[in-house]
């Protein structure tokens, strides 16, 4: 018979790290899973500056490795796997994971998001040969050249800032015509002479034979085509959340999204969701944290009741 968990946590990003943390703390049989292949989204921010107690910031890999000592300080089991299948096995759940089974009396699902794709002729062809999601990772290859960065939010906008610190030039594109950015990053990316703004246009290919060359264009507004040379193409249009493998578990949104009430329970008895991959307001690093906490508590009374267990 396989051992049986309290909770295993499911994601080894922010949510999924401070959930891990409260519950060890919390001397609950704890199992955190994070995936083998698909790190969390943080891990590749360059600067991390709106989360309290770093006035100058923090990177993102930084941040990770802080929060995943803190929760091996508590004694959390962390394996790298990735989960392929949550079931009901009688009196418990059960977790596939790199084909292996887990079982446990409880589940926190921190699977967070992964970059959504523009879909466009070229992109997937691409991908890796001058079509990146993480500027972190590829933008020292791009020293001296042309960039393309796809988005207006605040993820295209730090990332495109980033950038400048090795393009020649990094044209921003968007479909609006304003950044929808906070303040400050619409602010300093105006005032960026490396950035070039195009505002109300689409990316309707991205074409190249052995590499990206250019993309081709479209006004939203006059229908007008051009193309755009470009050594490299940045996407940050948006996450889709990563919660395939709790789909047929748990009630999902339209979008994807885990639907959860405010202490983080799901539709399914037992199984708690945080982090980026719930439906909420706010995806953000402090947000995460709050729910992986709220998340803990919550597995925990589950568990106390379960086990007949009183405070």
């Amino acid at each position: 018979m396989n051992e049986l968990y309290d909770v295993i946590i499911v994601g080894g990003g922010p949510a999924g790290l401070s959930a891990g943390i409260y519950a060890a703390r919390a001397r609950m049989k704890t199992l955190l899973i994070r995936s083998a292949f698909q790190p969390s989204l943080i891990t590749v921010t360059d600067d991390v500056e709106n989360y309290p107690g770093f006035p100058s910031g923090i990177s993102g890999f930084e941040l990770i490795d802080h929060l995943t000592n803190q929760a091996l300080r508590f004694e959390l089991e962390i394996i790298d796997a990735d989960a392929d299948k949550i079931q009901r096995d009688k009196d418990a759940w059960e977790i596939i994971a790199s084909g292996t089974s887990y079982r446990c009396h409880s589940i926190i699902l921190a699977t967070g998001a992964r970059p959504r794709e523009l879909g466009v002729p070229g992109e997937r062809e691409l991908t890796g040969r001058g079509v990146s999601y993480c500027a972190t990772c590829d933008g020292p290859f791009y020293r001296g050249k042309d960039i393309a960065v796809v988005g207006g939010g605040d993820t295209a906008v730090q990332e495109a800032l980033f950038l400048t610190k090795f393009a020649r030039q990094v044209t921003l594109i968007h479909r609006r015509d304003r950044l929808r950015a906070t303040g400050i990053l619409s602010e300093r990316a105006r005032d960026n002479e490396k950035i070039a703004l195009e505002f109300n246009a689409v990316v309707e290919s991205i074409e190249g034979e052995n590499g990206v060359e250019r993309l081709k264009l479209k006004n939203v507004l006059t229908g007008d085509t051009k193309e755009l040379a470009a050594d490299g193409a940045f996407i940050f249009v948006g996450y889709d959340p990563a919660t395939a493998c709790a789909a047929d578990v748990v009630d999902i949104d339209k979008l994807g999204y885990i639907i959860t009430d405010d202490e983080m329970r799901t539709s399914a008895e037992g199984i708690f969701a945080a982090g980026d991959c719930r439906r909420k307001l706010l995806r953000q690093v402090v947000t995460a944290c709050g729910d992986g906490a709220t998340a803990a508590v919550a597995a925990e009374h589950y568990v106390n009741a379960i086990k007949g267990q009183t405070y």
